[in-house]
């Protein structure tokens, strides 16, 4: 948890509204917030556009809940790691307590109305979530084993499934497939982060696989991962959540996110560090553009089957 010292630090300056929004993870959030939408307009269930502006809304607050309350728990480590030392609590800019009390109460708020605009079981997942990204990886996966990304990649991979059910009000195979989609990206995305960025994990503490196996090790998990990642990608072209849009999309993507984990398997050390790690920079990069194409692929294909139902009934007519 957190050292004394910080929950007792001055603060640099007053905190502006911008800290507090930082608190929320907001790049983190516009995942969230894309995933669930795709999730909730993927569903066979027409929502009202009011509706489903809530819905998503509400699971956006949900994930910045989440990020409030890992940073409230994380300052410690945040403080000794360079990517994340300008956060708000160990830039002195945000008090603990504060941010303690904000995830807290954006918890409960983005819960309520979630269950009060849409259903219960939609926000029994969110309630899940934010339990499962605070309680199980912050505060315990991520300082015990090195799988944890691996386990804990499951909260990020819950807001399409919160957005379907929402619709829906309840789960179906096309949600869970969105969800392992998103859970087996996660591994090989944060690996290679680490692979760049080792030195603060080293620092911090944190038994991310790097630390504790090594980069080579590391390597080859992302490839592992990559592979079976692909299969899956691929396979879901062929069920309700895909199509042809989906498959060339899925296709051209894998075979690219294959290409950049061979090549980083491939890589010794010393071709690391003369380049600068630019392979490992270039998977995270493209594995950032590989989750939003692979549900933006699924967000057309459920444009389509809708547009082709319309002419259907207006056939009909």
């Amino acid at each position: 948890m957190t050292d004394a010292s910080l929950h007792s630090a001055s603060r640099d300056s007053e905190a502006q509204f911008g800290d507090y929004f930082a608190l929320l993870k907001p790049r983190v959030m516009t995942l969230v917030v894309f995933t669930a939408f795709v999730g909730l307009l993927a569903a066979p269930v027409p929502v009202h556009p009011f509706i489903a502006f809530c819905a998503v809304l509400f699971i956006a607050v949900g994930g910045g809940a989440s990020g409030a309350l890992n940073m409230w728990w994380d300052a410690d480590i945040d403080a000794v790691m360079k990517r994340t030392a300008g956060r708000p609590i160990p830039a002195g800019k945000v008090a603990p307590e504060e941010a303690l009390a904000l995830g807290i109460g954006l918890s409960g708020f983005a819960v309520l109305l979630l269950g009060l605009a849409t259903n219960w079981v939609a926000a029994g997942l969110l309630a899940f979530t934010i339990f499962f990204y605070v309680v199980i990886y912050t505060m315990w996966l991520k300082r015990w084993t090195p799988q944890n990304i691996v386990i804990g990649g499951a909260a990020g991979a819950f807001p399409p499934m919160i957005g379907w059910a929402a619709a829906t009000g309840g789960i179906a195979v096309e949600s869970v497939l969105m969800f392992c989609l998103t859970f087996m990206w996660t591994p090989p995305h944060f690996w290679a982060l680490a692979l760049f960025m080792r030195g603060d994990y080293d620092n911090a503490g944190v038994p991310m696989l790097t630390v504790t196996h090594g980069r080579k090790a590391t390597r080859a998990h992302i490839l592992v991962y990559t592979l079976l990642l692909a299969a899956l990608a691929v396979a879901i072209a062929f069920t309700g959540a895909g199509g042809p849009v989906y498959l060339v999309v899925a296709v051209v993507l894998n075979a690219l996110f294959i290409k950049g984990a061979l090549r980083i398997w491939r890589r010794t050390e010393e071709d690391a560090e003369a380049d600068n790690f630019a392979a490992e920079r270039g998977f995270f990069k493209l594995s950032l553009l590989y989750l939003f194409a692979h549900f933006g692929a699924i967000l057309v294909e459920a444009g389509l089957d809708r547009a082709g139902v319309a002419l259907s009934l207006g056939g009909l007519l």
